[in-house]
């Protein structure tokens, strides 16, 4: 059995970065055999996670964001976490509300965690001086795989 394999990234909470992040997972996960379609998922569940952290978490004054990607034998988990301030999950992950919101700002943003529960397998939010979002993905069996 294959050990957990952890790597870290710490980049600034800035939006020209989320590409780095993009790409360093599509690394990891290309080595772990994912296929295109989860690798897709992944990278726009965490580009979602990366775009709140840059556009909530520290109002404006610079931050950085800390992505850790641990790789197990048959799931990748990513933690995408800042150290600003934070969101209340509870009213943000089952009905995020939409009042007062208009179609710009709905489409930009307020369906994020929708969106990574819609394409992770599980998604976990913890408030504890920051936010830290962890995204995790079960690589599935396939024929293809040799």
């Amino acid at each position: 059995m294959a050990k957990e394999s952890i790597v870290t990234l710490t980049v600034p909470a800035l939006p020209e970065y989320v590409d780095l992040v993009r790409l360093t997972l599509y690394g990891i996960a290309s080595k772990m055999k994912f296929t295109f379609e989860d690798i897709e998922d992944m990278k726009v569940a965490v580009s979602e996670a990366c775009n709140n952290a840059v556009l909530h978490a520290y109002g404006g004054a610079e931050g950085k964001i800390e992505i850790q990607f641990a790789s197990y034998d048959e799931e990748l988990a990513i933690t995408v976490r800042d150290y600003g301030r934070s969101f209340t999950a509870s009213e943000n992950k089952e009905t995020p509300s939409l009042h007062g919101k208009s179609i710009n700002e709905i489409q930009s943003g307020g369906l994020g965690l929708y969106l990574m529960q819609a394409l992770m397998d599980r998604v976990d939010v913890q408030n504890d001086g920051g936010t830290a979002v962890t995204l995790t993905k079960k690589r599935m069996k396939s024929e293809e795989t040799a």
